[in-house]
């Protein structure tokens, strides 16, 4: 596992702006990913965060500031790059009609990647007894999976992921969470754009709130949380199902005190603030 900020600068962005036509999709972004973390950009559709992702693989140039990934400007990305990044998009399909195993051979080939390397990965999504199945007669949530999968065969250190789990039942997004998390901890770095708060909370060691192009709050998902904090409440169940919310305040701790001399306590927990109560506080915009 990876501690400290030593950790290379894998993804630097320096307020970066892109305009199309007269309008700001992107206003004076800053952020940085580095070797081993997760990094979500986080908002509702037409935040910024696709485009955040085309600027960053090479596809769109910004109006104005820079965006490093590996140390290369993206202005000056070229398909060399691609042998070291992966990218999974709501527009990453699979080819229907060639079996799951030759799905991962071709890209394969085309990424110099070792064909060893696909048994193991298929194995580890659950994709293995359907090898030889064309990709098309897969559900759903394997498709994605194979997509993911396809995205880190050849080992990348940078992943980009636009609404990896959208649609997807809690089984399959808990599947492709598990795979991040061990993706992260290989050293590899994730780019990570989603409108779940509760997914960002889970996997991301940092998060940008984004809205209409402008990151609103920058920060680990907790510093965020207990940042807008500001009234704080307790939580609490009684062993005989009596539920409370208290302030905290003296009397609070007194009677907390009392309960738990008692052995009246079944549960007790802080209320702090979810992402995404605290998107809608700074933006006043629900996510969709």
């Amino acid at each position: 596992m990876y501690s400290g900020n030593s950790r290379a600068e894998y993804i630097s962005i320096s307020h970066l702006s892109k305009k199309f036509d007269k309008d700001y999709v992107l206003k004076d972004v800053n952020a940085v990913l580095r070797e081993g973390e997760i990094m979500g950009f986080l908002g509702p559709s037409g935040a910024g965060k696709t485009t955040t992702i085309k600027i960053l693989t090479g596809q769109l140039r910004p109006t104005s500031g820079e965006a490093r990934v590996l140390g290369i400007n993206c202005d000056e990305i070229d398909e060399r790059i691609y042998e070291q990044i992966g990218i999974v998009t709501d527009s990453s399909g699979v080819y229907e009609r060639m079996s799951v195993y030759d799905n991962l051979k071709y890209f394969a080939r085309l990424m110099n990647a070792p064909l060893e390397n696909i048994d193991p990965l298929l194995k580890r999504i659950g994709l293995y007894e359907h090898r030889k199945k064309p990709a098309g007669k897969l559900s759903k949530g394997q498709k994605q999976r194979l997509v993911v999968a396809r995205a880190v065969l050849h080992k990348p250190k940078v992943l980009f992921l636009d609404e990896p789990t959208s649609g997807l039942d809690p089984s399959t997004a808990l599947e492709i969470h598990e795979m991040l998390q061990e993706l992260k901890e290989s050293g590899m770095a994730v780019f990570l754009t989603t409108h779940n708060m509760e997914e960002a909370t889970k996997l991301c060691d940092h998060v940008a709130l984004l809205n209409e192009g402008v990151i609103m709050e920058y920060g680990t998902p907790e510093e965020i949380c207990l940042k807008y904090n500001r009234d704080k409440k307790y939580k609490v169940q009684l062993t005989d199902g009596s539920r409370f919310i208290l302030r905290q305040n003296q009397e609070t701790a007194e009677k907390i005190m009392s309960w738990i001399g008692g052995n009246r306590i079944e549960t007790i927990h802080s209320c702090e603030p979810t992402l995404e109560t605290v998107f809608l506080e700074v933006t006043g915009r629900e996510l969709k």
